[in-house]
């Protein structure tokens, strides 16, 4: 390494001490001995040719590097959190809903609907089932856990009495957030971008429609967007795509 070449190479060819045999009994002032084998010829002669790329290799060493901190303002970290995760599928059968709400387990019958929630704790999630077979699953906060609550209640109504399969799940929508490291300059960003749109005696913040990948943003003056995409890899794409947008008009975030 760069490093060890500079304390064991250059320093000690610097002092050009090199090969020199001092153990003797013999100072430096009395010359050499005769019967003792001249330096130049009892040791291995110096390279004076592999000094500069010494050099190089220790100036590089000690060229000034980008602190962390550098590089962490360069190259932010945003976390996002999947708040919800909605799915959709199919049993492939009738559902009588008057039996799943009266022989169900943490059911409620919603008449006005035409339809049966029914909730979950692990993974804690609510569906929505309707006598057609189609089933509704929110709450879940990634797509794996939104598969295997899927899961989870095709089974209780097959535990019901109901000839059920699981088909045709996918899901449908991801509700996602994040916090910019600063604030931004809203009224100004909504003034630029076409795609922007800005009501303030509706919502306090700008909506910002993405079409590649399709994704929906609420932007807040103080750093905070809210995504809603097709996929949890749609929302993180939105987040990478709105960053560069959003860094022109940032601000110091205020204080809370």
């Amino acid at each position: 390494m760069a490093t060890l070449i500079q304390e064991n190479g250059i320093k000690e060819l610097s002092k050009a001490t090199h090969g020199v045999v001092t153990n003797h009994g013999m100072s430096r002032s009395h010359g050499i001995a005769s019967h003792m084998v001249p330096d130049h010829e009892y040791c291995e002669p110096s390279k004076p040719q592999e000094m500069p790329q010494q050099c190089m290799e220790a100036g590089d060493a000690t060229a000034p590097h980008p602190t962390p901190a550098e590089e962490e303002e360069e190259t932010p970290e945003i976390d996002i959190m999947i708040n919800n995760v909605v799915c959709s599928f199919s049993v492939k059968c009738h559902l009588n809903l008057r039996q799943i709400a009266l022989n169900g387990v943490n059911v409620e019958f919603r008449r006005e609907n035409g339809m049966v929630t029914m909730k979950l704790r692990r993974p804690y999630t609510t569906a929505s089932i309707w006598s057609s077979g189609r089933v509704t699953c929110t709450g879940a906060t990634s797509e794996e856990q939104a598969k295997i609550a899927a899961r989870r209640y095709a089974r209780a109504l097959q535990k019901l009495g109901f000839q059920t399969r699981f088909r045709n799940f996918r899901v449908v929508n991801v509700l996602g957030t994040c916090r910019m490291p600063f604030g931004i300059r809203i009224i100004a960003f909504s003034k630029k971008y076409k795609e922007a749109d800005y009501e303030p005696e509706l919502h306090p913040g700008v909506t910002y429609k993405l079409y590649n990948p399709k994704a929906t943003l609420k932007i807040f003056s103080t750093g905070g967007v809210t995504i809603t995409a097709r996929s949890v890899s749609d929302v993180q794409s939105a987040v990478e795509r709105i960053f560069p947008l959003v860094y022109e008009f940032r601000k110091p975030r205020s204080a809370a």
